[in-house]
């Protein structure tokens, strides 16, 4: 004992790992009102680290080349020791990374965790989704099937419906005149070292942020208003040991469910890995339905509602404009909420229903984006749109008129 205590003297006067420790961890203290939505910040790390070291072990002997990708794959599944485990682990991960992020953000909508002072926190944020959604599509065309080919193909194109400069861009996206081995290595070389990097930066950014201004809480009470004479907030209970043995119930919980879809339905009837991926990529046969990962449907079935020209420009663009303004309008989301109150418990009537009509659309959005284009889903998906957008739009007008319960001083 004596031997690691001076062990750990002599490393903290060479580097402060306790004061580390102490700063975000048991010296942290974080409302004592915390529920199970909470637990997703903790599960986006977990999978996060997942998704690295399955990615590292992948790279061993993946051959990012248009010739042996497929081949290097099936390599994998059926030669490696364990392959199909670590495959597995990995392509379940991208889908459990999104599942874990989207409820993530549902509960800041849920409690306002993007108002002031956590502005900051939000924007990091919505950073991490986004460089999250550019890692799995970079991703997504590693495997070289059918899909990965023509899903590639699709979005890449939708590049070349900007004006004047839209060819050009695709091709330079593209590195080629059309998908090819150019296209995969340079994909490769994004998701497996420039878009990790940026994603650890920009979560280790997050949770700075989220530390120095302190985690919300359901009820959207500022601890830090009430401390005792050592300044510690009265309503706050320091985050180790309290809150890690309790994210560790989660994780064990998590880990059971996600262990589950591995063993025994790691391709999710299609919607984890599609059928035609097990294909290999072919430039002359086009699979019947071309649609991508549940996780981007809900922006491609908005890219997909909009079907009218504007302005003399088709609607191709527009769609691509519909697309980007569904992301980038998550990010304005802090100054268009005029809400005097944080947490939806506390919020009006219209609020509520503004965000059971936002979820509504998102989820139909989502199924929408699955299923082939017809005249009837293509009219549901414009409505889904509409709400979608109107959702943020009116922000500013319903926050603020709507009326408010009082929110206690007290957690």
């Amino acid at each position: 004992m004596a031997v690691m205590k001076n062990f750990m003297a002599w490393v903290d006067a060479r580097l402060p790992v306790t004061q580390a420790f102490e700063k975000h961890m048991s010296k942290y203290y974080a409302p004592k009102n915390l529920n199970v939505l909470y637990l997703f910040g903790v599960l986006s790390l977990l999978v996060l680290v997942n998704q690295l070291l399955t990615g590292v072990w992948l790279t061993m002997s993946y051959n990012p080349s248009a010739e042996g990708a497929f081949a290097s794959v099936e390599y994998i599944m059926r030669d490696v020791e364990y392959g199909w485990l670590i495959r597995y682990m990995h392509s379940t991960g991208a889908s459990a990374f999104f599942v874990v992020v989207y409820l993530h953000m549902f509960r800041g909508l849920l409690y306002g965790s993007y108002q002031k002072p956590r502005e900051l926190v939000w924007l990091f944020g919505m950073a991490i989704y986004l460089a999250l959604m550019a890692e799995a599509f970079m991703g997504y065309l590693l495997p070289w099937g059918q899909m990965s080919y023509w899903g590639a193909q699709v979005i890449i194109s939708l590049f070349s419906a900007i004006p004047v400069i839209g060819p050009d861009l695709a091709q330079w996206v593209r590195g080629d005149y059309l998908i090819s081995g150019i296209t995969l290595n340079r994909f490769f070389s994004l998701h497996v070292i420039a878009l990790p990097l940026v994603l650890v930066a920009l979560v280790v950014l997050h949770l700075l942020a989220l530390h120095h201004v302190g985690s919300n809480n359901p009820k959207g009470v500022d601890i830090k208003k009430h401390k005792d004479e050592n300044g510690i907030p009265l309503d706050g209970i320091p985050f180790h040991p309290f809150y890690t043995v309790h994210d560790i119930v989660g994780v064990a919980v998590f880990l059971f469910v996600f262990c589950g879809v591995i063993f025994f339905f790691p391709e999710m009837g299609g919607y984890f890995l599609e059928k035609p991926n097990f294909e290999a990529a072919n430039a002359l046969k086009t699979p019947a339905h071309i649609a991508p990962v549940w996780y981007f449907t809900p922006f491609y079935a908005i890219l997909r509602a909009v079907t009218y020209p504007l302005f003399g420009l088709d609607a191709k663009f527009w769609g691509v404009v519909a697309m980007g303004g569904a992301i980038a309008i998550l990010f304005v989301l802090p100054w268009l909420d005029r809400s005097p109150v944080k947490s939806m418990l506390y919020k009006g009537w219209m609020s509520k229903v503004a965000l059971i009509l936002f979820c509504i659309s998102f989820v139909t959005l989502g199924v929408l984006g699955v299923l082939p284009s017809t005249e009837i889903r293509t009219k549901i998906a414009q409505i889904a749109s509409l709400v979608y957008f109107l959702y943020f739009i009116l922000m500013p007008f319903y926050t603020k008129w709507e009326s408010t319960k009082p929110v206690p001083e007290r957690v």
